[in-house]
């Protein structure tokens, strides 16, 4: 049995050495049979894409991308929001929640430099907290063409847990397209604003606060 299954093992690995060697023969060969004029045209569109990229990532770099800062008010707030395809607000408080949480917006700011990273004190913007609703910190407003359409409300996105990975809230991100990802293994519910929305009030803050040494 073992020797059946060693065979077919081998037989599949031969098989896709093969499949990688004839996509292989074939670019050769239409590269072959291209004439001056076909690879000098290929080669001016590479150039292209690579000027518009990075054309494209000093203009976020311009915008403030790449880095994770703090922004004050709710005209900062506005004015950051202005003309980002993407952005991420963390709603916070000191706490240590919220500092887990900055760790790794901090790491996703250099990693995504297609999308904004931002925080603002929740205590110090009582009209924004109030307008987008945010009853629990931290909270992330997840922005796309200057619309909220998405939060990450605490860590009951993230395993409910302070010991979730970077990459399990980059899928998060990337579920609702706030930031690119190729493959994103994160299975959600239809984006909707948290339930249970408190009209007034501080924020709540998340059960893990208890523990905190930042209150």
């Amino acid at each position: 049995m073992e020797a059946i299954v060693q065979q077919a093992l081998e037989s599949n690995i031969l098989q896709a050495v093969k499949n990688v060697e004839d996509q292989l023969d074939n670019t050769l060969q239409a590269l072959d049979n291209m004439d001056p004029d076909d690879l000098e045209a290929m080669r001016q569109r590479r150039l292209d894409q690579m000027k518009r990229a990075a054309a494209q990532r000093q203009d976020w770099s311009r915008k403030g991308h790449g880095e994770y800062k703090e922004i004050f008010g709710e005209r900062g707030f506005f004015a950051e929001m202005k003309g980002e395809e993407r952005m991420v607000c963390h709603f916070y408080r000191e706490n240590w929640p919220c500092k887990v949480m900055d760790k790794h917006l901090q790491i996703l700011a250099q990693q995504h430099l297609e999308t904004k990273f931002v925080k603002i004190n929740a205590e110090k913007s009582p009209y924004l907290v109030e307008k987008l609703k945010i009853w629990m910190l931290p909270t992330l407003a997840l922005i796309r063409q200057e619309k909220t359409v998405d939060y990450v409300v605490g860590f009951d996105d993230l395993g409910g847990k302070d010991d979730f990975t970077t990459e399990m809230l980059a899928d998060r991100l990337a579920a609702v397209q706030v930031v690119h990802s190729a493959d994103s293994g994160y299975s959600r519910r239809p984006a909707a604003p948290p339930r249970n929305l408190r009209k007034a009030g501080p924020p709540r803050r998340s059960d893990s606060d208890q523990d905190s040494d930042f209150d």
